[in-house]
């Protein structure tokens, strides 16, 4: 085989016929269009929307209008930049801590499920008593002590938050080691590397991709939830800031004031729920068997 047709093999594998199944998929290409205009938002909505920094008192809690889409906050400042620049800190952390979250618990899980005995018995003893402590009341004590800046609060989110995950992993992996095709690949002698890389993982890829997608979705809620209390330091102007500063300053005793309140939790809302919709059309993509 030539290696253009190689190459446009990969291409109609990877690219096309995934997009193919995201478009005939109503939900899956709501969720892909939003995910991609939250992602553009990110990275290049600060550049096109900068953000307004002045105070202007004369303009406090404007409603909405061409000049101020989403109106104006408790100082005269326009809240549609606030939205844009404050999308870059979330999806960070959120994209990073599910990623830890899922390699951790992808990691731990196989090795759990596929060796047994004695590592299963410590990782799972690990996991037993991460999940009977409360996660946000220790992220909150955590974050109180140490000030975390955005790649600390990522990462301890992400190792935090990788127990339910393994053990779910791990159920998946006992019951697939049992199934004719492992025992087959034993027959012929293959080393675990190769049962466990070849036969086992492209089988979870399925279950594995949308919980990364979840747990990007948890993630957000436990950096808002933070910032929101006060136990992450502004270092920049997230959506959890937006709540925070909405709260103190008593937003919700005005009636001009629903945009301020309410921009930032749409904004969120939006995220997750096309993250959640995008996670439909990527189990379609991950396991045949859907499609039909």
């Amino acid at each position: 085989m030539s290696v253009g047709k190689k190459a446009k093999n990969v291409l109609y594998t990877f690219v096309v016929d995934p997009l193919k199944i995201i478009v005939h998929n109503k939900a899956g290409l709501i969720g892909f269009i939003g995910l991609l205009i939250y992602i553009f938002m990110a990275i290049a909505g600060p550049y096109i929307v900068p953000l307004d920094t002045i105070p202007k008192p004369e303009q406090r809690y404007l409603p909405p209008s061409w000049e101020h889409p989403l109106g104006t906050d408790f100082e005269g400042k326009d809240i549609f930049s606030q939205i844009v620049n404050g999308a870059r800190d979330v999806l960070f952390v959120a994209f990073l801590a599910g990623t830890i979250t899922v390699l951790i618990a992808t990691v731990l899980g196989s090795i759990a499920g596929f060796k047994g005995g004695l590592w299963d018995n410590v990782i799972m003893a690990v996991d037993e008593i991460l999940l009977t402590i409360p996660q946000f009341p220790l992220l909150s004590v955590l974050a109180a002590l140490t000030r975390l800046d955005n790649f600390t609060l990522a990462l301890v989110i992400g190792v935090l938050s990788w127990p339910a995950l393994a053990r779910a992993i791990r159920s998946q992996v006992l019951s697939l080691k049992e199934r004719d095709f492992i025992e087959a690949a034993r027959a012929l002698g293959l080393d675990a590397k190769h049962i466990v890389f070849t036969e086992i993982m492209p089988n979870l890829m399925s279950y594995i991709v949308v919980s990364w997608i979840l747990s990007m979705t948890g993630a957000v809620y436990s950096q808002v939830g933070l910032v929101f209390l006060g136990f992450v330091p502004f270092t920049s102007h997230n959506w959890g800031v937006m709540i925070n500063l909405a709260w103190t300053w008593g937003a919700i005793y005005y009636k001009n004031s629903v945009w301020y309140i309410i921009s930032p939790i749409m904004a969120i809302t939006g995220f997750q729920l096309s993250a959640i919709l995008f996670s439909r059309a990527l189990e379609e993509i991950f396991n045949p068997r859907l499609r039909e």
